[in-house]
C-alpha cells in the first residue's frame, strides 16, 4: 500500500511541475534545483534594493530525486557537507544560465519558498541558506492558515515520497515555511564566473 501510495504522490508531483511550468535545466546527477519562471508575489526587500511586486523572478524548486538519502538517525556532518557542495554546484549551473539565456535577461531576483531541511540546526535551517547569499525572511501564504496547511500537507508528503527520514522528529503542523530570495546582481557575483560576468 505505501508503495502504491509513494507512486502516487510522485504522479502528482509530475503533475503539478508541469502544470506550474517547473523545468529541468540541467542534466546533472548531483543538480539539486528545478527551476521556474514567475513574477514576484508581492514586493522583495533584498540588501540594497526592493524588487517591485510583479517583476520578473527565477523560482528555486527542490529536485527531490537528486537530493541525498538522509541518515535514518539524522542529518550528520557528511550528509550536510554533501548537500552543501551539491546546492553551490546548482547555483552556479543556474547562474550560467542566466547570463546564456536571453529570456532570462530580466530576472530580478532568485529564490522562493521552502522547508527548512532541518529547522533549529546549523546544518538544513537557516544558516545554510544565509551562507548561501539569500535573504531569509517569513512566509506567509495568501489564503492564510489554511493555505499554509494545505502547503505543509503537500510538503509532507514529498518528504515521505523521496526522502522519508526527513520527517524523523519532525511534526506535521510544525513545518517551518521560509522565503529566500537573492537578487540577480548578487547570484552573478556570487557564482558566475569571471567570463561569464564578462560576457
Amino acid at each position: 500500500m505505501a508503495v502504491i501510495l509513494k507512486a502516487a504522490i510522485r504522479a502528482l508531483d509530475r503533475l503539478l511541475r508541469a502544470t506550474l511550468g517547473v523545468f529541468e535545466f540541467c542534466d546533472a546527477p548531483h543538480c539539486l534545483l528545478r527551476l521556474r519562471v514567475a513574477r514576484a508575489p508581492h514586493p522583495l526587500t533584498l540588501p540594497g534594493e526592493v524588487v517591485p511586486e510583479g517583476a520578473l523572478i527565477l523560482e528555486l524548486h527542490l529536485w527531490n530525486e537528486h537530493i541525498p538519502p538522509m541518515p535514518p538517525t539524522g542529518p550528520d556532518l557528511a550528509w550536510a557537507v554533501q548537500i552543501q557542495r551539491q546546492l553551490i554546484g546548482s547555483m552556479r549551473a543556474v547562474a550560467a544560465l542566466m547570463v546564456s539565456d536571453p529570456r532570462l535577461a530580466e530576472v530580478q531576483a532568485v529564490g522562493g519558498v521552502t522547508v527548512l531541511l532541518w529547522p533549529g540546526r546549523d546544518i538544513g535551517g537557516e544558516k545554510l541558506f544565509q551562507h548561501l547569499g539569500f535573504t531569509i525572511s517569513p512566509y506567509h501564504s495568501p489564503l492564510g492558515r489554511f493555505g499554509e496547511f494545505w502547503e505543509n500537507l503537500y510538503s509532507w508528503w514529498i518528504m515521505w515520497a523521496f526522502n522519508p527520514a526527513t520527517l524523523q522528529g519532525r511534526q506535521l503542523l510544525r513545518l517551518q515555511r521560509v522565503e529566500v530570495w537573492m537578487s540577480t546582481a548578487a547570484l552573478l557575483e556570487r557564482y558566475a564566473t569571471d567570463g561569464e560576468r564578462r560576457q
